[in-house]
């Protein structure tokens, strides 16, 4: 009897968990574990921002998606303009939840998030910043930018680390 494992090690890769970027472009954010008597997950907004810091896409945000009250969108969507840099940018303009795009908060860890082919076929070759922006109820904000050229030349993986709210921050480019 011959075993073929030509689609079984990709199937079983992708079932157990192994991170899998889309093609083009994929991050890791960690949220870092904070030792504090009243602690609340961060508010996270990852997005690409063009040179002159306009924004090109909206990668990933999380917030408290929980309806506590009869506010129909819940609760949490009031405090998302505590991500200032992003709400500035583009928050105020889009409806949450967006598919795809919005989650929950995210505990301690790292989470990998990626931007779909269509997606990055909006992109136009230029200079372009991945932007993570975290913001914590009694805790702090900060804010972590990787510059990219787009599109990439060759397989590369940059990083940048927060100091507290964030901990460390990969970009993926693939040709």
């Amino acid at each position: 009897m011959q075993v073929r494992y030509s689609l079984a090690v990709p199937a079983l890769a992708a079932l157990f968990g192994a991170p899998v970027f889309a093609a083009g472009l994929g991050a890791s954010i960690e949220v870092p574990r904070i030792n504090a008597s009243e602690y609340h997950r961060p508010y996270v907004a990852a997005w690409i921002e063009r040179a002159d810091n306009s924004v090109a896409a909206t990668v990933a945000v999380w917030y408290d998606v929980r309806t506590k009250t009869n506010n129909p969108e819940g609760e949490g969507t009031k405090w998302l303009k505590d991500l200032r840099q992003w709400w500035r940018r583009t928050g105020r303009e889009l409806e949450v939840p967006i598919d795809g795009v919005t989650g929950a908060t995210k505990p301690a860890g790292k989470h990998q998030v990626s931007l779909a082919d269509a997606a990055t076929a909006k992109l136009a070759p230029g200079a372009y910043k991945f932007v993570v922006e975290a913001a914590r109820e009694v805790g702090g904000r900060e804010v972590v930018t990787i510059p990219f050229q787009w599109p990439p030349a060759k397989t590369d993986l940059q990083s940048a680390s927060g100091s507290t709210e964030l901990g460390e921050i990969k970009l993926e480019l693939k040709p």
